[in-house]
């Protein structure tokens, strides 16, 4: 079985600030990781070939620096990885950007098909949650997604069987494979890296595919394949407490408290649904 692994390295968002006046994202002095969504799917990836064997290999587009997230992840399992860098790729919306990972895809495919893709089901920077499904689509995978348990893979039947959260509860759903999984962080904590596996990851070759190895046409790429983009980023303005009950020091008051506040501030609300309810 071969899995491919599409993962982003992202600022710390605990971290983020906006430049008020360019409205983009303060990444100078912040810290890269890895998204944990990311890296939620690669474990999932390793856990599948220990069970069914294979190879995992994993690919994302970004800069250079970005190779530090595939080293993370060759680290904790992952058999090969695959740095999509190149100035035509800089820009790229959710469209461009599973365009690029497909092309990717594909190409992996020309030597050795692939049977399984898997994501997180969204990256913590820009919380689409498309780019997995876009990638999908263009590659003619079958598609799960909000995974939090991969059941089993029947490799006679060339199927996976998998739960999946939906609203209200959870689905448990079969399909054929190839397919793609987006997936949760319920599906399971990453593991450690071993010490040996830690020095693979810092010895092996990143393998870097830029345009022309993908063979793609310039204008499907990047800024230019992006029919989306940006036109204004803001933090929320901070959000004051609401006012404190102490318990502890007298019960009776702090309820009297509580009700008091909550009848001062909705009771615009509940006198408009008295006045419906008479009408009714």
């Amino acid at each position: 079985m071969h899995i491919v692994c599409c993962i982003k390295q992202v600022p710390d968002t605990t971290q983020v600030k906006i430049d008020p006046e360019t409205n983009t994202l303060i990444r100078s002095g912040v810290e890269s990781i890895c998204n944990p969504y990311d890296v939620v799917a690669v474990e999932a990836a390793v856990k599948l070939v220990e069970k069914y064997s294979g190879k995992i290999t994993v690919i994302t587009m970004g800069p250079p620096q970005a190779d530090s997230a595939l080293r993370e992840c060759l680290s904790i399992g992952a058999t090969d990885a695959v740095l999509l860098s190149d100035r035509a790729f800089a820009g790229a919306d959710t469209l461009a950007t599973s365009h690029t990972l497909a092309s990717a895809v594909k190409k992996l495919s020309e030597t050795e098909p692939v049977d399984l893709i898997i994501c997180g089901k969204q990256a913590i920077d820009g919380d689409t949650a498309q780019t997995g499904p876009g990638v999908a689509t263009r590659l003619g995978y079958n598609q799960f997604t909000y995974v939090s348990e991969i059941l089993k893979v029947d490799a006679a039947k060339n199927t996976i069987t998998v739960r999946r959260e939906i609203e209200g509860g959870c689905q448990v759903i079969e399909g054929s494979l190839p397919a793609l999984l987006s997936v949760e962080l319920e599906l399971g904590a990453p593991r450690y890296a071993t010490l040996p596996e830690l020095v693979r990851s810092l010895r092996q070759e990143v393998k870097v595919w830029g345009a022309k190895e993908l063979g793609v046409p310039a204008e499907t790429l990047g800024l230019k394949g992006s029919p989306t983009s940006v036109k204004q980023i803001f933090a929320p303005a901070p959000r004051k407490g609401g006012a404190p009950f102490d318990a502890a020091a007298n019960k009776e008051q702090a309820v009297q408290g509580f009700l008091d506040t909550i009848f001062k501030n909705d009771s615009a609300i509940l006198a408009e649904v008295l006045k419906s309810e008479n009408k009714g």
